[in-house]
């Protein structure tokens, strides 16, 4: 259990950051989540009460420094941040994606990270006992085609979980990297639907064809990689650091 634990997390009001919200409150902990969809903080703010939350876009320094700020003086300090904040930025070949295209998504993925961590890294600290996970991807161990920006990220994480991890142990904080596949939700529900579209072949047949690359045919429940996320940062995880753990149906493509 997650009783009395002041956990952060990116990018949380909707999709697998509020099913990760979600499972830290339901076992105790106390939650502080970040969007940058005034909408859907709104809409978090009706349906789960007890998670507090700060608008901000990882993408601005400033912003990410108000945060911080925010969600420590609110929580009491903090022992767990979860990094979940991304953008999937453009599908095209590398050599036709705009610059300003390109170093958007390392603005919110790296950098964004960067910084967060960054700050936070005093509070873990103080904790005795922190916890970082930062969530990567599929496409952090695998090439992906036509999404060099977002895979050029998803790998960069994974380096930067490594380094964390060595540089932290000292202080007793465990870094970890969690790597989604295709998540069941309304995200690739689009991508299949414009397969679909442009294959002419049915949405059955695109997502049949698309789970063909996995051993479980079945796109990952958002709840699962909350669960992990959840035994990562508990005590039967204490020895764990430095690890990147997949949890995409062994999935050997990213769609």
């Amino acid at each position: 259990m997650h009783t009395g634990k002041r956990v952060l997390i990116t990018a949380a009001a909707s999709g697998i950051g509020l099913a990760i919200a979600r499972g830290f409150a339901a076992e105790g902990a106390k939650v502080h989540v970040c969007d940058i969809s005034e909408d859907a903080l709104r809409a978090l703010k009706q349906s789960d009460p007890s998670i507090t939350s700060t608008l901000c876009d990882v993408s601005d320094r400033s912003s990410v420094e108000r945060l911080v700020t925010d969600a420590t003086h609110t929580l009491g300090g903090l022992d767990v941040l979860v990094n979940n904040a991304g953008v999937s930025g453009p599908t095209a070949p590398m050599e036709t994606i705009e610059p300003d295209a390109w170093e958007a998504v390392l603005r919110v993925n790296l950098i964004g990270t960067f910084n967060v961590t960054r700050l936070s890294i005093p509070h873990l600290k103080q904790s005795g006992s922190g916890v970082i996970i930062i969530m990567s991807s599929l496409a952090g161990r695998v090439g992906y085609p036509d999404r060099s920006p977002y895979a050029t990220t998803k790998w960069g994480l994974i380096g930067l979980t490594k380094t964390l991890s060595i540089e932290l142990g000292e202080a007793n904080i465990r870094v970890n990297a969690i790597l989604p596949g295709a998540v069941e939700g309304p995200r690739i529900q689009h991508v299949i639907e414009r397969m679909a579209n442009v294959s002419g072949k049915s949405v059955a047949e695109v997502t049949k064809e698309a789970l063909a690359n996995q051993s479980i045919k079945r796109f990952v429940d958002p709840k699962d990689i909350a669960a992990l996320a959840l035994f990562l940062a508990s005590d039967s995880a204490r020895s764990i650091s430095g690890q990147m753990i997949p949890i995409d149906g062994d999935s050997q493509l990213a769609l």
